[in-house]
């Protein structure tokens, strides 16, 4: 694939919509039921502005940071998508390809295929496995054991998804949920407690991300368990409606932790002025979903490598022009809040996008 197939990050958003059918379409951009809390990630990006300062040398700009100890070329990873393998056949194998060319790491999820070892095999760089409990300890330390023998770097388990929230583009087209259709007994998520968590921290000398985390409670309680990475995400709006944007709780948490552990974001993040926002208020990673599906529907691996190409420019551009040369000399000084300039949707990131003649 020629650099030149894409320029913008919103022609990754248009190409994919061509590609995709209308039920896959629906399921990479909707939210549950009034998708308030979809709406309301972009509406916390959209109404954070960002103070720069000037007359800073920034003739070399280093975006890079990292995380479990790995280093990143950039503040981002791959977040877990369920059923990846529809925007790509290869699934979560390309995501992978594509997050070590890149120089970041992949959440390779529970429910895409292939197999967590082909996904494993697929490029050398760090990974980590996110799974969804649908069985008991025996079923879930079979998992965990297969995760050490592969090579994963952490397990992350999310934890928001007690019950299947209720999709309405998809009920609506009377389409079963792809997460309803994955195999095993959903009796075991809604019993995930955090005494599973200190169990598996008490078995396994392994990374635990818990994503999923929105109350600051919560996330004291994962540091008293020793949980090495905070994963603030709702789940990109698909799960509880009515919530909050993830970034209106970023300061909150981060004032929980500290620096006792790592803190991950994810929730409607797809420019670099939005990274770089998640950064300066004190994340550690943005994780992308949706924008790393519309990447991949638009054209594969190849597509999905060069989205990040894109995306590091704009993360140093935004960067050279706040005046600093690293992630270390961001703080939440460089932000301030805003009113948005338009209403807020999974769209309001690409004011160019032109879907209109679609009913967008």
């Amino acid at each position: 694939m020629s650099d030149q197939t894409f320029k913008t990050l919103h022609e990754f958003v248009k190409a994919a919509h061509l590609r995709l059918n209308q039920i896959n379409w629906d399921y990479l951009i909707g939210g549950t039921e009034t998708e308030t809390t979809l709406r309301r990630n972009r509406h916390a990006i959209d109404t954070k502005a960002l103070l720069p300062r000037v007359l800073c040398d920034v003739t070399t700009v280093d975006p890079s940071t990292e995380i479990l100890g790995q280093s990143l070329s950039l503040p981002v990873v791959l977040a877990p998508i369920g059923s990846l393998q529809v925007f790509d056949p290869k699934g979560g194998a390309g995501a992978a390809v594509a997050a070590d060319q890149a120089g970041i790491m992949s959440i390779a999820s529970s429910v895409c295929s292939p197999s967590l070892e082909e996904i494993a095999a697929a490029s050398a760089a760090p990974k980590i496995y996110q799974l969804y409990v649908r069985g008991d300890a025996v079923w879930v330390d079979d998992i965990v054991d297969r995760i050490i023998e592969s090579g994963y770097l952490a397990l992350c388990l999310t934890v928001d998804t007690a019950v299947l929230s209720r999709r309405e583009r998809d009920i609506a087209k009377r389409v079963v949920p792809t997460s309803q259709a994955s195999p095993g007994d959903f009796k075991f998520q809604a019993q995930l407690n955090w005494d599973e968590i200190a169990r598996l921290k008490q078995k396994y000398d392994l990374p635990i991300i818990l994503k999923g985390i929105n109350h600051p409670a919560d996330a004291q309680k994962a540091l008293d368990l020793g949980v090495e990475v905070i994963y603030l995400s709702n789940h990109g709006g698909r799960q509880l409606d009515q919530g909050l944007g993830s970034l209106d709780l970023l300061a909150e948490i981060k004032a929980v932790i500290g620096n006792q552990a790592e803190l991950m974001i994810d929730g409607g993040f797809y420019r670099g002025t939005d990274i770089i926002k998640a950064i300066a208020l004190g994340a550690d990673a943005v994780g992308l979903g949706r924008l790393q599906g519309w990447a991949l529907a638009a054209g594969g691996p190849e597509a999905l490598a060069q989205c990040l190409k894109i995306l590091r420019h704009e993360i140093c551009e935004t960067m050279a022009l706040c005046g600093v040369t690293t992630l270390k000399d961001l703080d939440p000084s460089f932000v301030r809040a805003a009113p948005a300039v338009a209403p807020p949707s999974v769209f309001s990131a690409f004011p160019l996008l032109d879907l209109a003649d679609q009913g967008y």
